[in-house]
């Protein structure tokens, strides 16, 4: 995995809303407290490449657990976040029906931490894809930092 980031985000908009809350819904099963996209900001469909947002509460159901005094977002939240960014840039770009489950995380790198007040940005790419399993590299940055980068994989179920 790489220091650099998947794609220039200066480049982009990052107020922009490429998919809405309500539309992501209508992609992704998670619903309530696992719903780890607030919503799309762009995608290319060509590359099946997306960039979504995610910002982080002070009222989320963790912050009073995971590190008590010091709220950390969970590592394992970053990925989820991750995966569920993946599914929907591959939903669109690939026209896909049903559901996408997420079947491996390799390669993860946690480069920095994440806390309530940060606006996390996730990053995908997908690496390769067949009829029924993709491969997509997935990166979250706060502050135009990279915290996390991730390998996903995952299938139609």
């Amino acid at each position: 995995m790489a220091n650099e980031l998947l794609f220039d985000l200066e480049k982009l908009d990052l107020t922009a809303v490429r998919l809405s809350a309500e539309e992501v819904s209508k992609v992704l099963p998670q619903t309530g407290h696992m719903r780890m996209i607030d919503h799309v900001v762009w995608m290319n469909t060509d590359s099946a490449t997306g960039l979504g947002m995610r910002k982080i509460r002070h009222d989320e159901f963790w912050v009073p657990h995971h590190i008590p005094g010091r709220p950390l977002f969970p590592g394992v939240l970053m990925i989820e976040a991750a995966a569920q960014l993946c599914s929907i840039v591959q939903t669109i770009s690939a026209n896909l029906h049903g559901f996408l489950g997420f079947t491996h995380c390799d390669h993860t790198v946690f480069r920095g931490q994440v806390v309530p007040g940060d606006t996390l940005y996730l990053l995908a790419k997908q690496l390769e894809r067949n009829r029924r399993r993709f491969i997509s590299v997935a990166q979250g940055v706060v502050n135009g930092k990279l915290v996390f980068e991730t390998q996903i994989t995952g299938m139609t179920m």
